[in-house]
């Protein structure tokens, strides 16, 4: 294995650093700012960093072309300074009170008209700070009550947003992240297969992809590495968003591992053994931190995802392969799942 990849490059978005306000409760700790962020990124072992379009820009909607050039060049030299790589840029569709009908998929053409016009402003961002990877995550593009919209309607109507973009900047790459439910009840792109049919349809199938999300599989009562796997073969994983989830309810964005080693095995094994990371792609994370976590030690979540990835990679690289596929050929199933389960316990 000697040909193979000794580190994987990682990143995370300012997001996972956060005040610990949840649904049900308001801020337990004080803000970072950031500046402060941005400078924790390198002490905790990461290169990468996920944007949202107004992480960059603040306040996005109500600047001048001028002006938002003018501050993601600002953020581009901040970043640059402390060594890091913009991986992506999304634009934030789901908290503008246009789209709270969906955003590509509202049934009202103005919101649509405003979700093309602020997806194209995001391209100029991510286009400004060096990026290339704009990622779609279809928050709103779906329904709370299945009479109020056409499904077959609304899957051209996305697709038709991504052809505008991919026609308003010849370099970008979409990478369509895909989520069974929440925001809405249902969503019309919940799993990988339904985005890469988005990606196959469009007008350039090469330049979209996929970003897959642990907990986003699992809520669809999916295994990830299956997810992940499929989207290898077809060569659009372009990113991935790793953590965890404890069953089939909200999205909890756990530690990577924290519920399930064995899940999280197989996700590093499947990137590991079909060649992700080779071609330039993040490990991803996107986890939060626990609301109990005081605001000094609020960082451990990602640096313990980190870790875990990597000893989750040792466990992977030192699986005994031969032993593996004699269980394999004897279909001795039941000596196979103890044996990983010892390997995975160091026995």
């Amino acid at each position: 294995m000697s040909d193979q990849p000794t580190q994987y490059r990682f990143s995370f978005g300012p997001w996972n650093i956060h005040e610990g306000a949840d649904p049900f409760g308001p801020p337990v700790r004080d803000s970072f700012t950031f500046d402060e962020k941005v400078k924790v990124y390198r002490e905790l072992g990461f290169v990468g960093i996920q944007f949202h379009d107004d992480d960059i820009v603040p306040d996005i909607n109500d600047k001048t072309h001028a002006q938002l050039m003018q501050r993601t060049r600002e953020v581009k030299q901040l970043i640059g300074d402390h060594g890091l790589t913009p991986e992506i840029v999304a634009p934030r569709l789901w908290e503008d009170p246009r789209t709270i009908d969906g955003a590509y998929t509202s049934n009202n053409s103005s919101e649509r008209e405003y979700a093309i016009e602020r997806s194209k402003r995001c391209i100029d961002v991510a286009n400004e700070i060096g990026c290339r990877n704009i990622v779609l995550w279809l928050a709103r593009e779906g329904t709370y009550l299945r009479e109020a919209k056409d499904s077959a309607a609304a899957v051209g109507q996305m697709s038709d947003a991504i052809n505008i973009m991919l026609d308003y900047h010849p370099d970008i790459r979409i990478l369509i992240e895909p989520k069974p439910n929440e925001p809405m009840d249902q969503a019309y792109i919940p799993t990988i297969g339904h985005a890469l049919g988005l990606a196959y349809a469009s007008k350039e199938p090469d330049r979209v992809g996929g970003l897959i999300e642990s907990a986003h599989a699992i809520l669809a009562g999916l295994d990830p590495s299956d997810e992940m796997g499929y989207a290898l073969y077809h060569k659009k994983l372009w990113s991935v968003h790793l953590n965890d989830q404890n069953g089939l309810k909200f999205d909890e964005d756990k530690a990577f591992g924290s519920v399930d080693l064995r899940r999280a095995f197989n996700q590093v094994r499947v990137l590991e053994e079909n060649g992700y990371g080779r071609n330039g792609e993040f490990v991803g994370l996107d986890v939060k931190v626990m609301r109990t976590q005081p605001r000094e030690i609020s960082t451990k979540h990602l640096l313990n995802s980190r870790k875990m990835f990597l000893r989750l990679l040792e466990k992977v690289r030192t699986l005994h392969r031969e032993i593996e596929r004699q269980f394999i050929d004897a279909r001795d199933y039941e000596g196979l799942d103890f044996y990983i389960l010892e390997h995975l316990m160091g026995q």
